[in-house]
């Protein structure tokens, strides 16, 4: 990566929602601009507007390009043009596709590296055509498919879904070995590059609370399986047990089988510390998780302060896991051996100039 700050996208979210507010907030403190170079995708007006609504100082540098934008200061990109109707606290069709265009802006730059992270601001799913989130969205757009997980993250607790989002009933009959075994091994390489744990501890939780045909058949060997790939999973775990007895401080990641046996607790565990990052893409991308007061006026900022600390930290450590495998040394020689069968059983024979021994 060049020797310059990380730029960090962030998307503005549902114009009448809390994003800019938020935004404001959090680089207020000179330390924050200090972090990295932050590019809003949204509007100017927009933005003006909930500063003056707000009564709030924010200074902010308008740009049309991520490649003007400045060092030490807040940059709003115009990612759209015309007047948006501004009804705080309330969505509305145009709020909702004034959030679309944003996204879809950003989306454009994701794909050409204009940034190095991208975090995205609160919106409605109902306005991205049926994805099932805003991560969803992204990999849709940009056609990926392979290799992206989501893993919920608050401090050293994440977790990650080994299944799609689908009722739970429908969540067993897309359980299988190779599933599961893929999904462990795309965790157990996101925990490598992106949060460089060196050497991770993956639990596996059951599907059944007692060991049925789930786990007999796809998930047990899976785990085996992965322990001989040299990828350290643990588990099948019944969840109940894992999370009640607090077994999940003794792991650095877990993979569980449907959306609600991840959720439930990490909703319980998590603080506002909490976030979504998506692993598997060009760049990282987090969406922070206010799971808290969202009240105009009066929310924290910090669920956007973490996620973009784990943001610029995720583009640093890919940096430095990468370089070295990208350059590898060579070998400076190469050793000259006759590996024919010929040499390999020969008889040494007797040194002529040896002097004979004698009696």
């Amino acid at each position: 990566m060049e020797q310059r700050k990380i730029r960090v996208a962030i998307t503005q979210g549902d114009t009448n929602g809390i994003g800019y507010e938020t935004i404001f907030k959090c680089f207020a403190e000179p330390a924050s601009l200090e972090l990295c170079t932050p590019i809003v995708y949204g509007s100017p007006k927009v933005a003006a507007y909930h500063r003056k609504a707000l009564n709030m100082q924010a200074n902010f540098s308008i740009i049309t390009s991520a490649n003007a934008a400045q060092d030490d200061k807040l940059n709003v990109l115009t990612a759209f043009d015309g007047d948006v109707k501004v009804d705080m606290g309330t969505r509305t069709p145009e709020s909702g596709a004034a959030a679309r265009k944003a996204l879809d802006r950003a989306i454009a730059d994701f794909a050409t590296g204009a940034f190095d992270a991208l975090v995205t601001m609160p919106m409605d799913l109902a306005d991205l055509d049926g994805a099932s989130s805003q991560a969803d969205y992204i990999i849709r757009a940009l056609g990926l498919t392979d290799d992206c997980m989501q893993v919920f993250t608050c401090g050293q607790l994440r977790l990650a879904v080994a299944t799609p989002s689908c009722p739970v009933g429908a969540a067993a009959t897309l359980i299988s070995k190779e599933g599961v075994e893929g999904k462990a091994k795309t965790l157990f390489n996101c925990l490598k590059r992106d949060f460089r744990v060196n050497n991770p501890r993956l639990a596996v939780l059951a599907y059944n609370p007692q060991p049925s045909t789930e786990e007999n058949e796809a998930i047990v060997p899976a785990v085996e399986q992965l322990k001989t790939d040299k990828v350290w999973t643990y588990g099948p775990f019944s969840a109940d047990d894992f999370f009640s007895q607090c077994q999940h401080v003794h792991f650095d990641a877990i993979l569980a089988m449907y959306h609600e046996q991840a959720m439930i607790p990490f909703k319980m565990l998590a603080n506002e510390g909490a976030g979504v990052f998506t692993t598997g893409l060009a760049q990282p991308l987090v969406e922070p998780l206010f799971m808290g007061n969202t009240e105009q006026g009066t929310v924290d900022e910090l669920p956007l302060r973490m996620a973009i600390y784990m943001a610029v930290d995720a583009a640093r450590n890919r940096a430095n896991y990468d370089e070295p495998l990208a350059n590898p040394l060579k070998k400076l020689y190469h050793e000259k051996r006759d590996e024919s069968e010929k040499v390999r059983f020969a008889i040494p024979k007797k040194h002529e100039d040896k002097p004979e021994e004698k009696n």
